[in-house]
């Protein structure tokens, strides 16, 4: 069983010594991350935001610094390397803390497998982030459980004492000169061993081994016990390819979802790497879009607002044709007078020492722009909140365009109740 490693956002680890304010990292591992961060480069432009690979002068030397992906990076050899949010509020919280805020954040996420998040906060309050997906899967698998493992029928072939279906003539010959009572069949059998059941066994059984927490290992040996009928997968390629999809194994999409991440490797992101299992991380942009989202929805429930995520309504240029759609993150219509407010989420640590506080410029352009062509009474910027900015009410005007710059305290609900009211100029 390998070592786990934990850092937030814009942490950073050195190798083989201790300096304080970094994570020491083996030899070994720091070089199987290095690889990993590099060769990712050459893969995928999004790697560069990933993390960085830097010198440090006074005998610090090379450092890899985590940028805006948080979850879990799995070695071959056991070794885990979890990434937290770095989240500023007023008050402090603990890892734990942090990591229910990064459930309730994934679970906002609108795609497969994370919609349907069941996990209990408490539950994965003190496990690390690989034992929480862990969690996520077992979640799945129990309610498929619940609904009943799927049936369909399986061509067998045997030796039985009775003719069943059609004999198979030359493996009867084959088999049989000397055995006269038996005769070799090939039937359709109804039974749970389908590739889906199969699939999930082996999930089950690979994560068993890996998990080291107690209340996991527990429920994942009791769902075991309802798959004591089903083969595990030989291989796991040809059982993905014989998965079915249709209505009657619409209660599986999730958990085979899992069970690709798990068996093969194949994360929700492109992050890979020759000593790397599996990479599952989650850019903080997007986490912090539907995460703020969803509480603002929530906000104008039963208002005579209505609330549109990533509206598609306009393009920056209607002629000669449309071009270049512009999709701002939250549009919000009052359904009486038609006035219109848009939001847009950026995940970046402000500063009061920074030229413009370290709002950049294309982003200006790019509320203007929403501005003008939504002819909105205002537009504001949402950015995480920071102990840098000592002023939380940043508005900048031109013309009738004005913009607004507020901080979301993702620990406090209240923070988002103001952020609407500032929205909507209440």
């Amino acid at each position: 069983m390998g070592n786990n490693y934990t850092i937030k956002e814009y942490d950073s680890f050195v190798c083989e010594k201790t300096v304080p304010g970094y994570t020491t990292l083996p030899q070994k591992t720091f070089e199987q991350l290095e690889e990993f961060v590099l060769s990712n480069r050459t893969n995928d432009a999004d790697a560069l935001d990933l993390m960085s690979i830097s010198g440090k002068k006074g005998g610090i030397g090379k450092v890899i610094t985590a940028k805006n992906y948080v979850g879990v990076i799995s070695m071959t050899d056991g070794t885990r390397i979890e990434i937290l949010p770095k989240i500023f509020s007023r008050e402090s919280h603990s890892d734990d803390q942090i990591k229910r805020l990064l459930v309730k954040m994934i679970r906002t996420l609108n795609a497969p497998p994370y919609k349907t998040i069941q996990t209990s906060l408490v539950d994965t309050a003190k496990m690390n982030v690989f034992e929480i997906y862990i969690r996520m899967f077992i979640d799945e698998v129990f309610g498929i459980v619940k609904r009943g493992l799927k049936c369909d029928y399986q061509v067998i072939q045997r030796n039985e004492n009775a003719i069943k279906g059609k004999i198979i003539f030359s493996e009867h010959i084959k088999r049989n000169i000397v055995h006269k009572e038996k005769v070799y069949v090939e039937y359709d059998e109804f039974n749970i061993n389908r590739p889906e059941n199969r699939l999930i066994k082996s999930t089950l059984i690979y994560l068993y081994k890996k998990s080291i927490s107690a209340k996991n290992k527990s429920d994942l040996k009791t769902l075991l016990s309802y798959f004591v009928e089903v083969d595990e997968s030989l291989n796991y390629l040809n059982d993905i390819s014989l998965c079915k999809n249709d209505r009657n194994t619409a209660d599986y999409k999730n958990a085979l979802v899992w069970c690709q991440v798990f068996l093969k490797g194949e994360s929700f992101t492109s992050f890979s790497g020759s000593k790397i299992a599996y990479a599952l991380l989650f850019p903080m942009e997007v986490l912090f879009e539907s995460y703020v989202a969803k509480k603002i929805k929530e906000c104008f429930r039963g208002s005579k607002c209505l609330v549109k995520i990533q509206d598609k309504r306009y393009h920056l240029f209607d002629e000669p044709s449309k071009k270049f759609l512009i999709k701002p993150d939250i549009v919000i219509r009052n359904s009486v007078n038609k006035s219109v407010f848009l939001c847009d989420t950026k995940w970046k640590m402000l500063s009061d020492s920074a030229p413009n506080y370290g709002i950049s410029q294309s982003d200006m352009y790019q509320m203007y722009a929403y501005q003008k062509k939504y002819n909105a009474e205002s537009v504001t910027l949402l950015y995480p909140k920071t102990d840098k900015v000592i002023n939380e009410n940043i508005e900048f005007k031109s013309d009738d365009a004005l913009v607004k710059v507020r901080f979301v305290d993702l620990f406090d609900d209240n923070s988002i109740f103001a952020i609407k009211d500032a929205i909507y100029g209440e």
